[in-house]
């Protein structure tokens, strides 16, 4: 990939990961003013307000980051499948996006009750805890693929252990020619 273009690519996944776990941090601040709150519009207006950044924030931003991703690995030398760090952030990302629109569900149904008045009912308690619950856990899924992505832990797959040797193969087989056709000039 050229170098614009691979900038490009890695700043889109960059923006798009990082307003990932932005928007779910607030949600997780909307979630337990939600959950711990005692007036009445403010926990429905926290309930509506995660129900709307939940679809048109967080559920975009988590599909964009995973597209982008994509790119950033497909189009560069890490590679989707040669280093451990990028499969499991794959992985993750994955997961993650699967859960939330499960997640999403939960918001819609308390974001629903929340409209009506009727949030209060033993199975909408345990739902709204659950609403803050995942989004913490969100929280630390998104800090951790953030790590990876700094830290880039060693580690290389089978996969990505057979690339390398044949581009050192294929290096010191081009080498080799190179200097034996030098040699005959």
């Amino acid at each position: 990939m050229p170098g614009g273009i691979r900038k490009l690519a890695l700043t889109a996944h960059v923006a798009s990961s990082v307003g990932w776990l932005g928007s779910v941090a607030a949600f997780l601040v909307l979630a337990v003013a939600g959950l711990s709150g005692q007036d009445t519009e403010r926990v429905r207006g926290a309930y509506a307000a995660m129900d709307v950044t939940g679809w048109y924030v967080i559920v975009p931003l988590a599909f964009a980051s995973l597209l982008t991703g994509l790119v950033q690995s497909l189009g560069t030398a890490w590679g989707l499948f040669r280093h451990y760090w990028v499969l499991m952030k794959l992985v993750l990302t994955l997961v993650a996006t699967f859960l939330l629109l499960l997640h999403m569900q939960v918001a819609d149904r308390v974001a629903d009750a929340a409209a009506r008045g009727t949030w209060s009912g033993a199975e909408l308690g345990g739902m709204r805890a659950q609403l803050a619950f995942d989004a913490a856990a969100a929280v630390v899924v998104l800090l951790t693929t953030t790590a990876l992505s700094v830290y880039k832990p060693r580690g290389i797959t089978r996969h990505g252990w057979r690339m390398q040797q044949a581009q050192r193969t294929h290096r010191s087989d081009g080498a080799g020619l190179d200097a034996g056709a030098a040699a005959r000039a």
